[in-house]
């Protein structure tokens, strides 16, 4: 073992050379050799339920204790961080439940601290995600409820994000959760967060809005009465591409829907927005057209919605470049892709990556063991 105590991972790299590099036959091992390869490869094994259990302890823990301990807002950050890491795994996720550890997780949606709440919401997000046995957990346990109030006032914008980022999740193929939603004025808060001046939380508000409308066509009347669309008019032309792409995407949802009539209203403005992005468009050099290749096809198919011809995109060859795949009969996904889970989908499918995070590179020690 190495002489701090942690794992000698250069002489059990040697040893595996010796010992397999294929050029001889391999022999028994002896029971020295035995002990020292167990105790190097235990060293640096965790047992993560134990460790699930540890962090729900500190959860537990009034905040007056925690401070008297010396364990700071980081600290907890910290610990959530590493929370986060082990509820990748669904059962882990099932099991913060049952060993008393969601409870006073979602408490941490009330601390006082915007970093904790954001964290903690950002924990919720991937406990729920995909995971419906936990979304009716965190149903059941009125999660919602913080998660909404903060979303729709919390004076941290990252911490609105977070919550935001983390109802999504959980009521993602949820039914109950989406009524809840409603129930819950949620619709007023993602008309708040498009008037926001902060791209992220207008991202992750236009890309719920978009889920909603695809799947529960009767929320496209209490859109159209929110005044959404003229919001997501307004966003398409925003300078951030990935707030057009989904406000656009938003648009030919509510285009597409023949039942209730023209809901887009001020069709004139409208054109002259796509006349704009097709202007944009079309000045652009080789890279960024690559790179707007959804905005492309969604501004071609919504003109083609809205006015029943094709645009002048697909007349100057700039739906599909050379080399490019012709577009699917539907419009491209833009808000699917945004409720991958942050984490779990990163173990799964590796480089996935959210495009806010802000997690570090470095490897951080188990946090917070306090002294009774």
């Amino acid at each position: 073992m190495a002489k701090d105590g942690g794992p000698d991972w250069n002489g059990l790299f040697k040893w595996s050379i010796a010992h397999g590099d294929g050029t001889k036959p391999p022999r028994a091992l002896s029971e020295e050799d035995r002990k020292w390869f167990m105790e190097a490869m235990q060293a640096n094994t965790i047992d993560v339920v134990k460790r699930m259990k540890e962090i729900t302890q500190v959860m537990k823990t009034p905040e007056d204790v925690l401070q008297s301990q010396g364990v700071t807002p980081e600290n907890i950050e910290d610990m959530l961080d590493e929370l986060q890491e082990h509820v990748e795994s669904i059962d882990m996720a099932n099991d913060l439940h049952s060993i008393g550890g969601l409870d006073p997780l979602l408490g941490y949606l009330k601390n006082s601290n915007a970093g904790i709440r954001a964290k903690a919401a950002e924990v919720v997000s991937t406990i729920v995600q995909n995971n419906p046995k936990s979304q009716q957990l965190v149903m059941e346990s009125n999660g919602l409820e913080p998660l909404l109030t903060n979303f729709k006032s919390d004076p941290s914008t990252n911490a609105r994000t977070k919550a935001l980022g983390a109802i999504s999740s959980l009521i993602r193929h949820n039914q109950p959760g989406i009524s809840a939603f409603r129930l819950g004025n949620g619709y007023a808060g993602l008309k708040d967060a498009l008037g926001s001046d902060d791209a992220r939380l207008q991202r992750k508000a236009l890309n719920l809005i978009q889920y909603l409308l695809h799947n529960n066509k009767a929320d496209r009347s209490v859109a159209t009465e929110l005044g959404l669309p003229k919001l997501m008019m307004h966003l398409a032309s925003s300078d951030d591409s990935l707030v057009r792409e989904a406000a656009l995407s938003g648009l030919l949802e509510l285009a597409q829907d023949k039942t209730s009539g023209n809901v887009l209203p001020d069709q004139d403005k409208l054109k002259d927005i796509l006349k704009s992005r097709i202007e944009g468009i079309s000045v652009m050099d080789s890279d960024d057209l690559h790179a707007a290749r959804e905005e492309r096809q969604l501004v071609d198919s919504l003109w083609k919605e809205c006015y029943n011809e094709p645009s002048s995109l697909r007349e100057k060859g700039l739906v599909v470049l050379p080399g490019e795949d012709a577009p699917q009969q539907l419009p491209p996904d833009v808000a699917g892709k945004m409720f991958e889970p942050p984490l779990r989908a990163w173990a799964a499918a590796r480089p996935a990556q959210e495009d806010d995070s802000d997690s570090g590179s470095g490897k951080k020690d188990p946090p917070l063991m306090l002294k009774f």
